[in-house]
């Protein structure tokens, strides 16, 4: 793993639907770039006596089936013999710690790091698992979604973009000055063409006066409330 780069593998049921948004656009140029690699598993590579399933009733009854502790586990430990301890593995659950800036620039303030993530599916996983490994739990809201792949997407993007080398300086320096905003609110925005139906984009945004641009955006943030 190279001095700056982020190494995340994904434990997931359904990792082939992850493949064409990793190789996309950022993400692939960080890639490209030797900032980023990673790498997908399927889960049911560890079913129960080679089943391909990985999910039981959970004991005390209750609606549909959790992930089980035993493919879970094994998954883990062979990911580890073969690329070694990950400095973090992550859990995507709807009760997490919801992700932030914050939290995400936490985390890449950490690298080099090798990253595991696992996606649930169904109705959880078996909690076992969290006395036997330290891991995170991470949300993307206060909602529930059909498994943890899609979520996983939400943090792998949010991190790369944030890899020393993957944006440019100005894109690092705008952005820095975008989120300050964000926290705030929301300022309009606008691109080409410059008059559509009669209606013109403010004419301090094509003055070219930076410093007037600034102070334009704050003094035209919208609550995002």
């Amino acid at each position: 793993m190279g001095n700056k780069t982020l190494s995340i593998h994904i434990l997931a049921l359904f990792p082939q639907s992850l493949e064409s948004y990793l190789e996309s656009s950022i993400l692939k140029k960080a890639q490209t770039s030797g900032l980023f690699e990673y790498h997908l598993h399927n889960l049911a590579h560890w079913s129960v006596k080679n089943t391909r399933r990985v999910d039981d009733r959970p004991y005390g009854g209750g609606s549909g089936t959790i992930i089980g502790v035993e493919p879970l586990y094994n998954a883990i430990i062979s990911l580890e013999q073969k690329y070694g301890d990950f400095d973090e593995i992550i859990y995507m659950s709807p009760t997490g710690k919801t992700i932030n800036q914050e939290i995400l620039e936490e985390e890449i303030s950490k690298l080099p790091q090798k990253i595991l993530i696992i996606c649930g599916h169904y109705e959880g996983i078996d909690a076992r698992i969290f006395e036997l490994f330290t891991i995170t739990e991470l949300s993307i809201g206060d909602y529930i979604l059909s498994s943890g792949e899609l979520a996983s997407l939400v943090l792998i993007d949010g991190l790369v973009r944030l890899i020393p080398g993957v944006l440019s300086q100005e894109s690092l320096e705008e952005e820095t000055f975008s989120q300050d905003i964000h926290r705030q609110g929301e300022y309009p925005q606008y691109t080409r063409p410059e008059v559509f139906h009669d209606i013109s984009v403010p004419e301090v945004l094509v003055s070219g006066n930076h410093k007037k641009i600034k102070k334009w955006r704050q003094d035209n943030i919208r609550s995002l409330q």
